[in-house]
């Protein structure tokens, strides 16, 4: 992040993406996507498993995102497989 301008953001950037990621790659796929967008001083990071999934996601992952430092977060399942995504201030 620091290449976008939002150095002070660095430690909650990793923190999310490491939770976003170990949840897509729980799901046990051979492949997961992590994307990353900039708006408005805020980041979004998505993590998709490539796997669909019927599970439900774990109860605590939410407020897990939450006390990392996401502002709004979520999970769901498509056809492409499980997406969870955290929403950040920078």
């Amino acid at each position: 992040m620091n290449e976008w301008g939002y150095g002070e953001s660095d430690r909650a950037v990793t923190d999310l993406t490491e939770l976003l990621v170990r949840t897509a790659v729980a799901d046990g796929g051979r492949r997961i996507s992590v994307h990353l967008a900039d708006q408005d001083r805020r980041a979004l990071i998505v993590a998709l498993s490539h796997r669909t999934c019927t599970a439900a996601t774990d109860a605590a992952l939410l407020p897990r995102l939450t006390r990392l430092g996401a502002v709004s977060c979520g999970s769901d399942v498509a056809v492409g497989g499980r997406r969870v995504w955290a929403v950040l201030d920078l």
